[in-house]
């Protein structure tokens, strides 16, 4: 299959309605799309007040939020990608699940912890593999990794053809950054962020930007949503266009020249 329908969807949660939230989340998924992603934390909510609270609405890689997006992957027979609180014995991650139509999953756990996520969870500790789905081969990143251009050049170095990235974004930077990402490593890139506002904190009300979007491999946006709507957008790709001989004379892996970078 080189032709693929990818899917973003953009959501407004309310703060610890699980199934709620869900519901509404899973009730986007366009039907006719083989590959979604829905937002970082999707289910809970993001302004955690403290680790107790975070540790109450975590869950383990088995409980009820990614068995529902494995179950509603299997029953559309599509992929779904969404993010969710992990909780493993005493550590949280902030995590995204991969599911596909088969039943089958895997995670990944956030690497780059952004703003008050240092004080509530655990550093990824899986790095950043690389999974078969729908024919091809993806990677998952988590918001603030947007900002290391290390996270997506070690995707697309070990095969990546399409990043898949659930997001809580508050800062504005980011949906033009992937851009970038995408035309430097020439792949695609699934962004899903969320709208709305959080304020559980005094003084610290949280504003996210939305502008969930799927950029290609020629440095544009392919669809953009916008910074208050819900909902979801798709567009058709060609794994074709995912090319590393960007001109005659320049394929992007055989002209990097590792002996002279640094870090």
């Amino acid at each position: 299959m080189t032709r693929l329908r990818l899917a973003v969807v953009q959501t407004a949660p309310i703060f610890g309605a699980v199934h709620q939230n869900l519901d509404a989340a899973l009730g986007l998924v366009p039907v006719d799309a083989d590959m979604t992603v829905l937002p970082e934390l999707c289910a809970t909510g993001y302004q955690f007040r403290d680790h107790d609270e975070l540790m109450d609405l975590a869950e383990t890689v088995d409980g009820p939020i990614v068995s529902r997006v494995r179950d509603h992957a299997v029953a559309l027979g599509r992929t779904l990608c969404a993010g969710w609180a992990e909780r493993d014995g005493d550590a949280v991650y902030n995590s995204s699940v991969l599911a596909r139509p088969d039943g089958s999953r895997e995670v990944y756990r956030k690497v780059h912890l952004f703003l008050d996520e240092k004080t509530m969870f655990t550093p990824g500790d899986l790095g950043f593999p690389v999974f078969e789905a729908c024919g091809t081969t993806v990677g998952m990143m988590i918001c603030f990794d947007w900002l290391f251009p290390e996270a997506a050049r070690t995707l697309a170095l070990r095969g990546a053809r399409i990043l898949l990235h659930p997001s809580n974004l508050l800062l504005p930077f980011c949906p033009d950054a992937m851009v970038t990402r995408c035309l430097e490593n020439r792949v695609f890139a699934v962004t899903a962020n969320r709208v709305g506002t959080e304020a559980r904190i005094e003084g610290r009300s949280l504003t996210f930007v939305g502008l969930s979007q799927v950029c290609g491999p020629a440095g544009r946006p392919l669809v953009r949503m916008g910074d208050i709507q819900e909902g979801a957008a798709t567009t058709d790709i060609d794994l074709a266009d995912a090319d590393s001989q960007l001109t005659p004379r320049n394929e992007i892996w055989s002209d990097r020249r590792p002996e002279a970078y640094e870090g």
